[in-house]
């Protein structure tokens, strides 16, 4: 009789759960919904969010820069944004912390076609490289040549403003650094572009993770985070075993991003989400920290490791 009382109490408790109103957490992306953001898509198309109690808001921004600033001004629960950025953003002062990760590992690299015969980074002595900033992209170029011998001066880079492609594929520049491995490889393999990779965590670049989870401080302890992160992992998890599945279902909710390219960087990107949403890898964490010291891309390691460690 005990036992009885105790299953009907706990079936209780799930229906009136089950009942409950659920939560609402809005989640600004980084960029209008995408392949990147497919275990996001996902838990909220199977009703992973849901099971967790939460009704989850996907906001795309008009701004790849507007995660950060609307957390700081409390415009949303949580945002998407990328490690190198985001130690940037808390070493000038803003007041938001890590508080996950969706994608654990690098996706930047250096590209250049086949036909150009490159085909290790010390070939890049004496050719053009094009890149958009002079940021961590510039930086990782920078430590790519010293591995090989080179500095930046036995090379001509050219700012070619965000037009990475065109520039590469025009041959303005015999290589880019600042393109996405999931994105454009299978674009450029789509157009029968033979290319050549050089990926930065092979050349004494520290692992980092490409996309996090942020919030701001002062809800660091938001009790939904825990069962948004429960949410995402489940979703993970379902991701990789419906690969071509969880493909149509976003392709249907996302018909404008219905094309060739797209179904192979959601296929590309899978491998590269975290399988632990909600674990930090601390050391990883740190290691990349000293290195944007070191390199001068931020001036205070010990309050960036505070919050995004």
């Amino acid at each position: 009789m005990r036992k009885f009382c105790f299953l009907l109490l706990a079936l209780f408790s799930c229906l009136s759960y089950a009942k409950a109103p659920l939560q609402h957490l809005t989640v600004i992306l980084d960029w209008f919904p995408n392949p990147d953001h497919a275990p996001l898509v996902i838990a909220k198309q199977q009703g992973f969010f849901k099971e967790q109690g939460l009704d989850v808001e996907l906001i795309g921004p008009a701004d790849p820069n507007d995660p950060p600033k609307w957390l700081a001004a409390n415009k949303a629960d949580i945002g998407l944004t990328y490690e190198p950025e985001f130690m940037q953003q808390i070493d000038h002062g803003l007041p938001l912390t890590r508080i996950g990760t969706l994608i654990n590992k690098p996706l930047n690299c250096v590209l250049a076609l086949e036909t150009s015969g490159i085909k290790t980074p010390a070939d890049l002595r004496g050719r053009k490289i094009g890149l958009t900033d002079s940021g961590l992209s510039n930086t990782m170029l920078q430590v790519m040549l010293e591995k090989q011998g080179l500095t930046t001066q036995d090379v001509e880079i050219i700012n070619v403003h965000y037009n990475l492609m065109q520039a590469l594929l025009s041959h303005q520049v015999d290589a880019v650094t600042g393109l996405m491995r999931n994105v454009e490889i299978p674009q450029l393999e789509s157009m029968h572009q033979k290319v050549v990779a050089f990926f930065p965590e092979k050349y004494d670049i520290p692992n980092y993770s490409e996309l996090i989870f942020i919030a701001n401080r002062k809800h660091r302890n938001d009790p939904r985070v825990p069962r948004f992160m429960a949410a995402l992992k489940k979703a993970v998890v379902y991701l990789d075993q419906h690969r071509e599945e969880t493909w149509q279902q976003f392709a249907k909710t996302y018909p404008e991003e219905n094309n060739a390219v797209n179904h192979a960087t959601w296929f590309a990107t899978i491998p590269y989400f975290a399988k632990e949403p909600a674990i930090i890898d601390k050391e990883q964490c740190a290691r990349f920290a000293d290195f944007m010291q070191e390199r001068k891309l931020i001036k205070n390691k010990e309050t960036v490791k505070e919050y995004s460690c």
